[in-house]
């Protein structure tokens, strides 16, 4: 059973509560001075203690995908390594690794289901290397549609976030599928991935002075190899970025800075500047217009605002980023051509659940803002 299982997060439980209904039945029967009795005292504690704390840490697990595996949460996970051949031409690296069906009736076959790719990607520029899930649509593989190209959302995980939970917990391909199915959303390819391209560090989208070109891997070389090996919408106005909490400040950041490849962009529950802390390193190098320029609020305010158009989300209770968000709205209306949309739930904490509300509403706002042929 895998770490993520929820016959695994049932049994851990089960498991702390019979521990501690045996501490209570058993505990006075234990209340002897001898070894034996303080022995098991100290057993049915640590035992309960330790059984409290699994089920704590699952359900954690469960809600933000810290870990998708216990390989993973062992630090044994061999998966991501992928071997490209980067002699591909001017577009860069990309291979296709496995593929897999959406579940949904008939799945199976792509050309009602659509199909999931694992595919590897090299970013000629930055030479960043990376794993991502690609969802094809079903009208991807249907023949009406052969000479059609698709808008692209790029979908990105939090951090530390896993690629797999963009499918496994937040439900993009399904929730595409279904939004086309009732006519609220044109068809679109999914490129997801996580941001943090040069794992454990979290580069938080910048361009590490001396160390991994972060933004530049997503701006330049990702839409590059994406073109050169899908049929996706080759005008401006045909990309677009979503992402929750770190992923959703780079969604934000990467349309605001390169207005020219992403014409729209989600943050789910997103920060607004980026981070330096254990996990960042020194991620600015005392280039303070490096700085300045991933702090959103700030660039809003110093610089041309960007003609794209942006959408936030937040909870009025259980999100710390409510109030930095709408003192975000508030700055971005003011500063045409960007426009700004929010979405707003009455309460909602900072994980999974929260953002599965959020993205029907994301992906269909998307889709309107989208261009294809």
């Amino acid at each position: 059973m895998g770490l993520t299982s929820k016959t695994v997060l049932v049994l851990a439980i089960v498991a702390a509560g019979l521990l501690f209904i045996g501490t209570i039945v058993f505990w006075s029967r234990l209340a002897r001075r001898n070894w034996w009795a303080i022995g098991g005292r100290v057993v049915l504690l640590l035992a309960t203690q330790l059984a409290v704390f699994a089920s704590v840490g699952l359900a954690v697990n469960q809600s933000f995908g810290f870990y998708a595996s216990w390989d993973d949460l062992l630090g044994k996970e061999t998966d991501e390594g992928v071997i490209i051949d980067q002699s591909t031409g001017a577009h860069g690296g990309l291979q296709v690794v496995s593929t897999q069906s959406v579940s949904v009736p008939g799945g199976h076959l792509p050309r009602i289901g659509g199909q999931i790719q694992k595919i590897g990607i090299v970013g000629k520029k930055t030479g960043i290397t990376s794993p991502a899930y690609v969802y094809l649509p079903p009208e991807y593989f249907q023949s009406q549609y052969a000479k059609r190209t698709f808008p692209v959302v790029v979908v990105l995980t939090g951090y530390p976030g896993t690629a797999k939970s963009l499918i496994t917990k937040l439900n993009y391909p399904h929730t595409a599928h279904e939004l086309v199915s009732k006519g609220k959303s044109q068809p679109m390819i999914m490129v997801m991935l996580r941001p943090t391209v040069a794992p454990p560090r979290d580069t938080e989208c910048v361009d590490v002075p001396g160390g991994p070109q972060t933004e530049t891997f997503f701006a330049r070389d990702l839409p590059a190899v994406i073109a050169g090996h899908y049929r996706v919408g080759p005008r401006p106005g045909s990309w677009g970025v979503i992402g929750d909490s770190t992923g959703g400040y780079c969604a934000l950041k990467l349309a605001m800075h390169h207005p020219g490849v992403y014409t729209a962009a989600v943050g789910l529950s997103p920060s607004y500047k980026a981070p330096v802390d254990a996990t960042t390193g020194d991620l600015f190098q005392g280039d303070e217009t490096l700085k300045s320029h991933a702090d959103l609020k700030w660039y809003i305010r110093h610089m041309p605002p960007p003609n794209v158009s942006l959408l936030v989300t937040s909870s009025k209770h259980g999100e710390s980023n409510y109030g930095p968000t709408m003192k975000f709205v508030d700055l971005v209306r003011t500063k045409s051509p960007t426009k700004i949309s929010t979405l707003l739930l009455e309460s909602g904490g900072h994980n999974f659940n929260t953002w599965r509300r959020e993205i029907p509403g994301s992906l269909e706002w998307l889709s309107a803002r989208l261009t294809e042929r």
